[in-house]
């Protein structure tokens, strides 16, 4: 199904990802409203809830009164103020989060027309992975990928070599 759509490649590292560390039994809280790839995860047999839009610096109402096994967020902390708080409302033991990696050739995304699509964060991978450990959490598995643009160019070049994405499994220290 993700094969035809964009952004294709990181759908199907993410769901690969997904599936090599969570079965379709398992609920999951996806954070964000309904998205293509919460879309993607129900056509593959997975349960997903989303939230409603609520801005999610000052309210995590949401991630204390449902109920669900998996937490997931993809591409979703970089356009937070505060992930820290977030994290620790999370009401289950496993979490799958990727971000996009700050790249030193190119500035932090900044819609000019969308003051929710912007990024405040732009991680390097030590800084999630500090992030969760504060949190209560232990890396289980990481990966990072590519994300290559079909143009010509010095920075298309750059995005075919370098890392944009840095997606965990994580599971809740008890």
């Amino acid at each position: 199904m993700y094969e035809k759509t964009f952004p294709n490649k990181r759908f199907k590292h993410t769901l690969e990802f997904l599936q090599k560390h969570i079965k379709t039994s398992e609920t999951i809280f996806d954070l964000g409203v309904p998205n293509p790839f919460s879309k993607i995860m129900e056509a593959n047999g997975y349960s997903v809830k989303n939230n409603t839009g609520e801005d999610l610096d000052t309210d995590q109402t949401a991630l204390q009164e449902e109920k669900y096994a998996v937490f997931t967020a993809f591409e979703i902390f970089e356009h937070l103020v505060n992930p820290y708080t977030v994290l620790e409302n999370v009401s289950c033991d496993k979490l799958l989060i990727s971000i996009p990696l700050r790249l030193w050739f190119s500035p932090a995304y900044r819609s000019k027309t969308d003051m929710w699509d912007r990024h405040y964060h732009e991680f390097e991978d030590w800084q999630l992975d500090w992030l969760l450990k504060k949190t209560g959490w232990k890396i289980i598995d990481s990966v990072k990928f590519t994300h290559p643009v079909k143009k010509i160019g010095f920075r298309p070049f750059l995005r075919l070599i370098t890392p944009r994405y840095y997606m965990v499994y994580a599971e809740k220290i008890k």
